[in-house]
């Protein structure tokens, strides 16, 4: 009977360490999707950042250059920078830049 308990107690730790959290990031995820519209700036899975220029049902179009758009999985879509985000981007950035200048 205390194992059984045990192995009870043990299945509902699990759920909450592991199952839940994930559940959570998939909603996420799901509502990040439904939530894209052209002109935002997003982060892909891979690292490449752009703004989308096209929403469609499955894909969007990137924008990641003046005239160069790639054709993406909505689900691709890692993150959404938000003016916040690109400003602290930029100033880790200009640091990297300058801490690179130095050493040459």
């Amino acid at each position: 009977m205390g194992s059984l308990v045990f192995l009870a107690l043990l299945l509902g730790v699990m759920y909450f360490i592991l199952i839940r959290p994930q559940q959570r990031q998939m909603k996420e995820q799901q509502a990040r999707i439904r939530s894209l519209e052209a002109g935002m700036i997003v982060v892909t899975n891979s690292g490449i950042h752009g703004a989308i220029a096209e929403v469609e049902d499955k894909v969007i179009w990137l924008e990641v250059a003046p005239e160069i758009e790639l054709k993406i999985s909505k689900g691709a879509v890692a993150e959404i920078v938000t003016d916040e985000d690109d400003d602290e981007n930029y100033d880790e950035g200009a640091d990297d830049l300058a801490a690179g200048d130095a050493d040459a």
